[in-house]
Parts: structure tokens; C-alpha cells; sequence
């Protein structure tokens, strides 16, 4: 057994001896030059020309196009040369990085929304990152648009995550009128004003929903607010019924009829019985729903449940809520959309079903 042991650690013992023989000096010598070996093949890889085939598809198909990234508030050095190199802007994160440090750029790159080219030289990128470059980024958000619908618009314009957009259209009330009623799911829905904005490219969710919240809350003006109380609604209430209103018509002439239709509802105490509150809980729109779909418990479903959902589903637009303010002096209780979306009305439901099959 001993004499195995000695076998096994008989290299281990001259491996020592020889390094013992060795002087300090010389030790150090060759471990600088081991590692100014790799530095000295590191830095030619990280400086090397790239590969030329490399994303020669998109270079080619985009060479012209411009490629915006978004550079949040925390996002370090690496994390933006890793988005730079993912949308093609440049060639090595790496490198980036390296320049980074050596120059002192690191923490000095600045938030915003950058527009860059293709395969950009590293100092025109850096160029831009330290001066903070912000340009006016236009978007209209058409009547109708829910808040899910908003965010997703504003994300594709990179604009905002919409992710963090819906985490904070949750609990977003800045006026008294915006109160969150119970069961509501974006506090901010039916409240984001439609219209087109053009805004900086480093606005924050906050900024981008305090001025869409802004424009209604001017565009609802004093006069129009003693209206809706002369009818019994309040701002809240004016604009549930408004988006309801928006969101069943396509066509501008059926708006103040519809309004009258539903007033006509509530009044007799009758659910709306309005598809627009149940598409607002589904996933996707379905052009037809069916008897299962009246048939979903939630407070948004207004075939179960009469009265007016617990808030808007949608942002409505200023004719509808000048439909809900002068609704049309009619008499109708149903009505029905042919396939082109124009409306057929009805004051009894026998004359609704005539109109359902000719129509649908």
C-alpha cells in the first residue's frame, strides 16, 4: 500500500522541487506574460472586424430602416449593449463594454428612446447613449380603444411596457370622479381620452396617462358635467354609458339612438343586454357570441345583471358622449346590426326577432 502511495504522489513531488528551484523573479515573469498573452488575444478579438455574414439578411432587407431602442432609468452598461447587439445596432457586447470602461462612459449613458441605423461604429452609438437624445414620438389612440388596447399601441412605438402600463391603468385615478368602483378592473378605462399626442420619447406611464386623463378631464367641460346631472349621471357614470354607446355603434348617426335605447332600459329597470360588456371580457372579440357567452358570471355581463357594468370598457369618443348627453327622441327598446354594422331598431321584441333573421 505504501509502496502505491509513493507511485501516485512521486509527480507531485518533483512538480514541487522544480518549482522550488525556480526563483520568485522568475515565477512573476512568466505569469505577466501568460496574462498579457490573453489580454493581448483578447483585445484582438474584441477589436477584430465581424464576421461580414453575420445577420446579413436583416442588414440587407433593413439597411435603410431605422431601428429605435428604448433605454430605461437602472439599465446598466451591459444590458444596453446586449439590446444594441440584439436589434443589430452593433456587433460585440463585448466590445461595447470594453470602450465603456476604459473611457469612462460607465453610468453615464442616459434613459430615453434612441433612433440608430444598422451596424453603427461604436462612438457614433455612445455619441447619442451620453447625450441623452430624445425625439417627439406622435400616436393617435382611436375612439373605442380599450386600456389593454392602449398599452399594446403604445408598446409597438416602445413607448411604454405594457405590461407596466396595465400594472398601473389598475389603480390610476387622479380625479375625484376616477374613483376604483369595486370589481373594476383598470381604474383608468373609459378615461384616456382619444386623440392623437405627440409626446417625448422619454415619457414615463405616468406622464403618458396623466396627460390622457388631462385631455378628458377637459375636453367633459363644466357645462357638459350639469348636463349629466340633470339626467341623473355622474362624470363616472357618464362615461360607463358613453363607452357603451361607442363601443355598439360603428356609425355615427346610430349613436344618440342607441344612447336612447339604453336609457329607456334602465329607466324600466330592463338589463342592457349590451354585447360590448361581454366582449370586454374575453380574450379575443368574437364577431357572434353565444348563449354560453350570456351565460358568464361577472358584473360586466349585462344580461345577468341590470343596470350599468361596474365602469367604462372603453375610451369614448366626444360624440358619443354628446350621444349620451342628447340622446335621440325615440322610443325604440331593441335593436340589431346587420353584417355592414348599420343598426335595425325595434319597439317590440317580436319585431326584434323578425329583424334578428332578416338581418343575421
Amino acid at each position: 500500500m505504501k509502496r502505491l502511495l509513493d507511485v501516485i504522489l512521486a509527480p507531485i513531488r518533483i512538480l514541487r522541487e522544480m518549482f522550488e528551484e525556480l526563483s520568485p523573479r522568475f515565477v512573476a515573469l512568466v505569469t505577466a506574460g501568460v496574462l498579457f498573452s490573453v489580454f493581448l488575444v483578447g483585445t484582438v478579438l474584441i477589436f477584430a472586424e465581424p464576421n461580414p455574414s453575420r445577420n446579413s439578411d436583416a442588414q440587407t432587407s433593413g439597411a435603410d430602416k431605422k431601428i429605435h431602442v428604448k433605454v430605461t432609468e437602472g439599465m446598466t452598461t451591459a444590458e444596453i449593449a446586449d439590446q444594441l447587439v440584439a436589434r443589430d445596432v452593433i456587433n460585440s457586447s463585448l466590445k461595447f463594454r470594453f470602450l465603456a470602461r476604459v473611457r469612462g462612459y460607465d453610468g453615464r449613458l442616459k434613459p430615453g428612446t434612441y433612433t440608430f441605423d444598422y451596424n453603427m461604429a461604436d462612438e457614433d452609438v455612445f455619441e447619442k447613449l451620453l447625450t441623452g437624445e430624445k425625439h417627439l414620438v406622435r400616436f393617435t389612440i382611436p375612439e373605442g380603444f380599450g386600456v389593454r388596447e392602449i398599452a399594446a399601441r403604445l408598446e409597438e412605438l416602445e413607448l411604454v411596457d405594457s405590461e407596466d402600463f396595465l400594472k398601473a391603468a389598475e389603480t390610476f385615478a387622479p380625479y375625484d370622479y376616477m374613483h376604483r368602483h369595486p370589481n373594476v378592473i383598470y381604474a383608468a378605462e373609459g378615461f384616456l381620452f382619444p386623440e392623437t399626442y405627440a409626446v417625448e420619447s422619454d415619457y414615463s406611464v405616468e406622464e403618458i396617462l396623466e396627460m390622457m386623463a388631462g385631455e378628458f378631464d377637459r375636453r367633459v367641460t363644466e357645462e357638459m358635467r350639469k348636463q349629466a346631472r340633470e339626467k341623473n349621471l355622474s362624470v363616472y357614470e357618464l362615461a360607463t354609458l358613453a363607452s357603451l354607446v361607442e363601443r355598439e355603434v360603428r356609425y355615427a348617426e346610430d349613436l344618440p339612438v342607441v344612447a336612447q335605447v339604453f336609457f329607456k332600459r334602465l329607466e324600466m329597470g330592463m338589463p342592457l343586454q349590451t354585447d360590448a360588456s361581454l366582449q370586454y371580457l374575453l380574450d379575443e372579440p368574437k364577431e357572434d357570441l353565444s348563449i354560453e357567452d350570456t351565460q358568464i358570471e361577472s358584473p360586466y355581463n349585462t344580461y345577468l345583471h341590470a343596470g350599468l357594468p361596474p365602469g367604462p370598457i372603453a375610451s369614448a369618443g366626444m360624440a358619443a358622449i354628446e350621444a349620451v348627453l342628447h340622446p335621440a327622441k325615440t322610443d325604440y327598446l331593441y335593436f340589431v346590426a346587420d353584417r355592414d354594422g348599420h343598426n335595425h331598431y325595434a319597439y317590440t321584441y317580436d319585431e326584434h326577432l323578425n329583424l334578428v333573421n332578416q338581418y343575421r
